[in-house]
């Protein structure tokens, strides 16, 4: 399932998708982006979750594969980073679950790609680092949120200088919710996973579009859709059926 550098896997309810060109660090052809989206928007439909992963120990993936940035117009530049904007769209607003299992390198638009999953889970010998204004371009997209995950002196450093850094870092810097080793990745990736899905799909679809209105508008604004998506949920049973249990219970706890 999927193209040449991708493919996809759904176990227990989750769409597993993995990079894998692991002879070239599991770099991105634009076909692969395309595909990706593809994968995400159909999980959204009937899977609980979605979780990235590298084939291979050496790479999570090294971002868009730089052959992809030779002799760019300005106009295919566009095109070529639009469907990358169209991919991180699709895994941000997703209203299920998302997560990384990061091996190795994690670069660039697969940085990004970390950054607007829900979760990321990275072995000890994961690799950060934003190197585009090494290869002569800026940092684009949600490379925006960098400075929210490890505060504003941290991003500068790391987008001004394209260096890497090490696991232990930016979990330190707030990037990552746990680092293990690399034989547990997956395991523990998908426990996290666990700990999502177990809840109500309405409540976590209600809440993922409330992310999405926090990051995008003022506070008044945010309160306003709060309100709303509070009253939403209750035209479903789900929700109804989510607060018996949970009332349900607390009274056994009590007795």
């Amino acid at each position: 399932m999927g193209s040449s550098g991708v493919r996809a896997e759904d176990t227990a309810g989750v769409r597993w998708i993995r990079f894998d060109r692991p002879e070239a660090l599991n770099a991105l052809r634009r076909a692969d982006v395309v595909e990706a989206r593809a994968l995400v928007e159909e999980a959204c439909r009937s899977l609980d979750a979605v979780a990235f992963q590298g084939a291979g120990e050496r790479s999570f993936s090294a971002g868009l594969h730089v052959e992809e940035f030779l002799d760019l117009t300005p106009a295919r530049a566009g095109e070529l980073i639009g469907d990358l904007k169209a991919l991180l769209e699709a895994i941000r607003r997703a209203p299920i679950p998302t997560a990384c299992a990061i091996n190795g390198y994690c670069l660039g638009g697969a940085m990004e790609l970390a950054m607007v999953c829900d979760v990321r889970v990275a072995s000890a010998n994961a690799m950060f680092g934003m190197p585009e204004i090494k290869v002569g371009i800026p940092s684009v997209l949600d490379a925006a949120l960098l400075q929210q995950h490890v505060g504003l002196s941290k991003a500068k450093e790391m987008l001004l200088t394209g260096d890497l850094y090490g696991a232990g870092e930016m979990e330190r810097y707030g990037l990552l919710n746990k680092v293990v080793q690399l034989d547990r990745l997956e395991d523990e990736t998908a426990l996290m996973l666990d700990r999502l899905t177990r809840h109500s799909g309405t409540a976590l679809a209600a809440q993922k579009r409330l992310f999405e209105t926090w990051q995008n508008a003022g506070l008044e604004e945010s309160i306003r859709a709060s309100v709303d998506e509070f009253a939403i949920v209750f035209e479903e049973e789900e929700t109804r059926a989510a607060i018996r249990q949970y009332a349900s219970g607390l009274r056994k706890k009590r007795s």
